[in-house]
């Protein structure tokens, strides 16, 4: 563990020295990148540093405790404390995720339950611009479908950090655990007869790439126009400013209406191409090396279900972990962390078990 240690060290140094250099500075997707990778070592380096700075102070305590009998109780705090650091290191020395430290994208799908799923699609999105804001994260809402009710049958939301966040800070190493099915039960607002009904939305989490990430070949790629609608046909705008484009290659296809400017829903689409690309190479490279990674549900099917929101009993509920609090109202309203915190720590667990067992 410590000979890899000192190899990050060595990293960490040089990248240390790129970022005092003003041509670094020049390339803004090499200067963010380098700026990444040396906050993601940065602790680690601050670990060691103290674990090895705390093995100096605990020979120090055991000499002067010939002398003073206090410092052979300072020496076994800093025996206790080296422990920790240890444990610590390890936890970080884990093998991460590569995108972790990347933006995201998320977009949510209403699914079974017509004007219901739609609304449900709504809270959602709301739920997750407030935890967005408490994490002082910036949203672009991409593309969007309004339903008639008010509620989304469809919307993309870019979610980007400011400045460098720490390692699992990261928007997508926050929220990559929100993809799947979320299921809601209440008394929709359409109902007269005050029953129970469920529906149920998708939500997928895509991690933001950058153009270093993914090469796009412009051959590979047929765009079209057209006019764009809102809902129940309404006319959004008199020119064919919606862009639709395919990734022959792949099959993939996006599609922008959100701007008045072709322009502008082009770059959208192709900002979420470039995660979707993102996405299918990563999942294709962990199949190839048998990585039984969690893989996001794509299908908005009430059964297969990562996450039940109950409203008469005022019940959230995370099939995946067991978590399960009686304060819907407050998660609605963006508290999300208890829920996202046991979700990465069983992450981490079922991460350290496959290390220990190579």
């Amino acid at each position: 563990m410590f000979e890899a240690v000192e190899t990050l060290k060595a990293e960490y140094a040089e990248l240390e020295r790129q970022m005092a250099e003003p041509e670094l500075h020049s390339d803004q997707a090499n200067a963010r990148r380098v700026g990444k990778r040396y906050a993601a070592l940065a602790p680690v380096v601050r670990t060691y540093d103290e674990w090895s700075q705390t093995g100096d102070d605990i020979e120090a305590a055991r000499e002067l405790a010939h002398e003073d009998p206090a410092f052979a109780e300072e020496a076994v705090r800093l025996t206790a404390r080296r422990e920790e650091l240890a444990e610590r290191l390890q936890t970080l020395l884990v093998p991460r995720d590569p995108n972790d430290d990347k933006d995201a994208i998320l977009e949510i799908k209403a699914g079974e339950g017509g004007d219901e799923s739609a609304l449900f699609a709504g809270d959602l999105l709301k739920m997750y611009l407030k935890y967005a804001e408490s994490q002082n994260w910036k949203t672009e809402v991409l593309d969007s479908a309004e339903s008639d009710l008010g509620g989304y049958k469809s919307i993309t939301v870019a979610v980007k950090a400011k400045g460098t966040p720490e390692p699992g800070d990261a928007p997508y190493a926050k929220l990559k655990f929100e993809g799947g099915v979320h299921r809601v039960q209440r008394v929709p607002v359409t109902e007269s007869q005050g029953r129970i009904h469920t529906s149920a939305a998708g939500v997928l989490v895509l991690p933001e790439a950058e153009d270093v990430d993914v090469e796009i070949d412009q051959n590979d790629l047929r765009i079209d126009v057209f006019r764009s609608s809102g809902p129940g046909g309404q006319s959004v705008n008199t020119t064919d400013s919606a862009v639709r484009i395919t990734h022959l290659p792949t099959g993939i296809v996006v599609s922008m209406q959100n701007e008045k400017s072709q322009l502008q829903n082009r770059e959208q689409a192709m900002r979420v191409l470039r995660a979707r690309l993102l996405a299918a190479a990563q999942e294709a490279a962990d199949q190839e090396a048998s990585d039984a990674r969690r893989s996001q549900i794509r299908t908005v099917d009430r059964s297969e279900r990562v996450r039940t929101y109950n409203f008469p009993e005022n019940r959230f509920s995370d099939h995946r972990v067991g978590y399960k609090a009686h304060n819907l109202d407050q998660v609605l309203g963006g508290e999300l962390a208890p829920v996202i915190q046991a979700l990465t720590e069983a992450d981490l667990a079922a991460r350290l078990e496959a290390v220990d067992s190579q």
